[in-house]
């Protein structure tokens, strides 16, 4: 079996942002923090038998913002793990959190609680972007919030965005550089896209155009290898040792379960790989947690979606994993890696499979070369 994570969603924030599309909902009449915890070990309880004889090695509670819950429901929820699931003596435990100062004055607590890796969403050191990004927080509350952080927590991640509205190449650099004297172990640098379904797609920003932002990327990587750190996945950098445990499980293949609100699970079962997903809806999943749709992953999506995943990696993967975790052999991709290769987007030899440096920076042209049509 592959290595098994767990993912939590916590699907509240007080403000959902222009550009997400992320099954977040903006708090209203407050947040039935007890009732949602208790609806996740309901869920918990009802999946067990999925998870039963694996352990898990990773934990990520994501959203919406979960460093809005009290440290004492983040307690009971993550105290309460262990005793439906076997988990791992040193696992990755990831909690994302938002700069303001409300959640930053509790991440001493969140550590207690059991949290080892805090994911702090930065997303910009400058007022005017944060405007822009309809965040929330201040430029001088996320350098107060990185403080404590590193404070606190032996790893931690700032997750930063470019190509924002009205943004220079200057501006873009200067995030970066503030962000990378902070010294956190890892960071993520996402470019801003217009999704469909938020407030964005239907009133468009003026972005930085495609030469501008593709500078911005260069800027990035270049800054981020002079600091030492790696670029080891599509939008991830991080010092040697300190790459994100939970998203290496998600990018090699491995399993998940996941709860809460719109959570999704990929599980390996004697019978073949299935997802499955709950309800989507807050007020839905409160009522019924133990209600999910179970659906089997087509054999022919299998090495499209694995291809999806572990070509995000600077490094691919090794061979024998393809056929590990899909079941599938390898040599029937033959046609589509012989063409990826003439078209320079991929390297191979017997052990590895990888991108090439066009391949990283045309990756969704690459992935599509194995996509089921």
């Amino acid at each position: 079996m592959p290595p098994l994570s767990l993912y939590i969603h916590f699907p509240w924030c007080l403000k959902k942002c222009p550009y997400c599309d992320f099954n977040s909902h903006a708090v209203r009449d407050g947040i039935p923090e007890d009732a949602y915890v208790d609806a996740l070990l309901r869920d918990l309880d009802a999946a067990a038998a999925i998870a039963a004889g694996r352990t898990v090695h990773t934990i990520f509670v994501g959203g919406g913002t979960p460093s809005l819950l009290s440290a004492a429901a983040l307690a009971s929820l993550l105290h309460g793990v262990p005793r439906r699931l076997t988990l791992a003596a040193d696992a990755e435990v990831t909690l994302e959190a938002n700069p303001g100062a409300i959640e930053a004055a509790k991440f001493a607590a969140f550590r207690a609680a059991g949290v080892t890796r805090l994911s702090l969403g930065v997303q910009s050191f400058d007022d005017a972007k944060l405007a822009a990004l309809g965040r929330i927080h201040s430029a001088d509350e996320a350098r107060r919030a990185a403080e404590l952080a590193l404070r606190h927590f032996g790893r931690v991640n700032f997750d930063l965005m470019y190509g924002l509205p009205g943004q220079t190449l200057e501006g873009a650099r200067r995030d970066i550089e503030t962000a990378v004297g902070f010294g956190p172990a890892h960071l993520s640098a996402y470019h801003l896209t217009i999704e469909p379904n938020t407030e964005f797609h239907h009133a468009p920003p003026q972005l930085p155009d495609d030469d501008i932002a593709a500078d911005m990327q260069e800027m990035i990587e270049a800054t981020l290898a002079g600091a030492a750190y790696r670029h080891y996945e599509t939008s991830a950098f991080a010092r040697a040792g300190e790459e994100c445990r939970h998203n290496l499980n998600y990018w090699t293949f491995g399993d998940y379960l996941g709860i809460g609100a719109g959570a999704h699970s990929k599980i390996t079962t004697e019978a073949g790989i299935a997802r499955e997903a709950r309800p989507r809806a807050p007020k839905d999943y409160l009522a019924h947690p133990e209600s999910r749709h179970w659906q089997p992953v087509a054999t022919r999506d299998l090495a499209g979606e694995f291809m999806m995943n572990a070509l995000r990696l600077a490094d691919g993967f090794a061979a024998p994993l393809f056929e590990e975790r899909t079941g599938l052999p390898l040599a029937g991709l033959e046609d589509a890696l012989q063409l990826a290769e003439r078209e320079g987007l991929l390297s191979r030899d017997r052990e590895r499979i990888a991108p090439t440096m066009l391949g990283q920076r045309f990756l969704n042209r690459l992935i599509g070369r194995f996509l089921a049509s």
